[in-house]
């Protein structure tokens, strides 16, 4: 090897450990590598022991279902709650809900009350728990690092969970099959509080705002606005809603495939698991260095389809050996399509949303591998295993030619921390909640520079619409064309407010832009108003207009003042 790649090797390497110089993210890195070796123990010993007290297909794949329900149903307001509250504090109480489903159901064995239905019951509590911890811990490397630290810190949190599960399922089948569930219960226990423990003794702050918290309804509908007018989260998430529910086949019917086609015990299961977490391991290491030689899109084009080659495989192999290497070719593909989508929703989002468009984004994922458990589990009783396992190897070969419709953009490091903002000086007394309020602002714009200002301005509308602008409109002015004038409404002063301190120093530089096109002595400039119905009477000192004296060239020279 040369001296230039090894220098270009080093760099690459250098750049995914990064993040482990932070004592913060390493100290609760680390923990979170011990729950999850609890978390896959106690896996192992729930679906092993679901798969001996039952004989249902369906309720083994349900234990799958059960964890990744909860967080589609609460990951939602879960994001909400980390956006608008101490993330840490979230994350804590996560992890008790967690420590406390696993405390009763190492309880319930320990007193022999095996019932099907029980478990899964704690096992669905353990999702909720879940539900809050995902969120909040993703959203809060956002907190502890810098910006261009992120992609490396997914990176290493799926590694170091791929690591673990390298290794996690193997050490479960063996305590499973030596001591028995009642053991791996009480082991996953002690690694949660362990967690609880660290996340107590660590501590991290989120990004302050001036303003009060907002209703949760309100910030879940604020989440979800933002959402579904940003491309590139919503492709994510259908890329992740789909290829949940067609590669979680390979996970939800291994205790099945263990068992009946290759009749083996706890044991060949967690060697099954481990084959399935090499590959992801070693796929979470160069992920680097396949990031830099490919696209994202077409990463997680060529994952799909190692998936799918992972699932036709186990659907016709006798063989353990063949099972493991299968598995391992799976493992890669998992791990490179769910840390792809992962990178690409934290980069899309600003810090002010950010928990919410990860809840959202898992959520659909998660309800998309619980609909795929639950369809795979029914496809194997009613029919067979192996019809399960070529039927999801097809499905994951569509997922991805969805490429070709919802395709994920390159990932850009661009600056999504909100600005600063200077609330306007207003000639009336207004109230948080005194509204609607009406925004309009002034251009200049000469026929030559119509085409690009339009384009310009269809990117303004979706970014103030993102923000919480409602009814944006653009007119033109017919007695003189060369005036246009922007429009749009907010219901409260208050959503005025929070408006303009969710704009990004990234959103910012849309006004200079426009600046450049705008012609004349005199900048944009912005107007004020509340509006008023004239069917009832209103206090006089709200009926007014109401102007500030910030334009465009202002606000800019403050953004750059702000970032310099």
């Amino acid at each position: 090897m040369s001296r230039l790649a090894r220098a270009e090797s080093a760099s690459v390497s250098s750049a995914t450990v990064a993040p482990l110089a932070n004592r913060t993210f390493r100290a609760v890195w680390l923990a979170a590598q011990v729950s999850s070796f609890g978390w896959l123990v106690q896996t192992v010993a729930v679906s092993w022991l679901m798969a001996t007290i039952s004989t249902s297909d369906v309720m083994v794949a349900l234990v799958q279902t059960s964890t990744t329900l909860p967080i589609f149903v609460l990951s939602v307001f879960a994001g909400a709650i980390a956006d608008n509250f101490s993330r840490r504090s979230v994350l804590a109480l996560g992890w008790c809900v967690i420590a406390l489903s696993s405390i009763t159901l190492t309880a319930l064995v320990g007193l022999g009350l095996n019932d099907p239905w029980l478990i899964l019951a704690l096992s669905c509590l353990a999702g909720c728990g879940a539900a809050f911890t995902d969120p909040a811990w993703h959203a809060s490397v956002g907190d502890i690092l810098r910006k261009r630290e992120v992609p490396a810190a997914v990176t290493l949190i799926s590694v170091g969970y791929n690591a673990v599960r390298s290794a996690g399922p193997a050490f479960g089948g063996i305590i499973v099959a030596s001591f028995g569930p009642l053991t791996a219960f009480a082991l996953s226990t002690l690694t949660y509080l362990v967690m609880l423990a660290i996340i107590m003794r660590s501590n991290w702050k989120g990004r302050s705002s001036p303003l009060p918290r907002e209703p949760l309804i309100t910030a879940i509908h604020d989440g979800a606005r933002f959402t579904a007018l940003s491309g590139e989260i919503k492709a994510a998430i259908a890329r992740g809603a789909l290829f949940g529910l067609t590669s979680i086949s390979i996970l939800a019917l291994l205790p099945l495939i263990a068992r009946d086609q290759l009749g083996g015990g706890p044991v060949a299961y967690g060697i099954l698991m481990a084959g399935f977490g090499v590959g992801a391991l070693c796929a979470g290491i160069s992920n680097n260095t396949l990031r830099r030689s490919l696209s994202q899109e077409r990463l997680t084009t060529l994952a799909c389809i190692a998936c799918a080659a992972c699932s036709l495989a186990l659907a016709f192999t006798p063989s353990l050996i063949v099972a493991t290497i299968a598995l391992a070719l799976g493992g890669s593909g998992w791990v490179v399509t769910w840390t792809g989508l992962d990178v690409s929703v934290q980069l899309s989002s600003p810090r002010w949303v950010v928990g919410r468009t990860l809840s959202i984004y898992s959520a659909l994922s998660s309800g998309g591998i619980a609909v795929g458990s639950w369809l795979w589990g029914v496809v194997a009783e009613a029919h067979s295993l192996t019809l399960a396992l070529e039927s999801s190897g097809g499905a994951l070969l569509l997922v991805a030619a969805t490429g070709l419709l919802l395709p994920i953009r390159q990932w850009k490091e661009s600056d999504q921390d909100s600005i600063g903002f200077e609330t306007p000086k207003l000639a009336l007394e207004l109230n948080s909640r005194s509204g609607p309020i009406v925004v309009k602002i002034e251009y200049a714009i000469p026929e030559a520079n119509v085409d690009v200002f339009l384009d310009q301005m269809r990117e303004r509308r979706r970014v103030q619409s993102r923000a919480g602008a409602r009814h944006w409109n653009l007119q033109r002015d017919l007695q003189k064309p060369l005036l246009w004038t922007e429009t749009f409404r907010t219901p409260t002063w208050m959503d005025y407010l929070r408006l303009n301190h969710r704009l990004t120093a990234a959103d910012m530089e849309l006004d200079q832009r426009l600046l450049e096109l705008h012609v004349g002595d005199v900048p944009p400039r912005m107007q004020l108003a509340i509006e008023r119905t004239t069917g009832a009477a209103r206090k006089r000192d709200q009926s007014a207009s109401i102007f500030s004296g910030v334009d465009f060239k202002t606000k800019y020279d403050r953004v750059t003042a702000w970032r310099r």
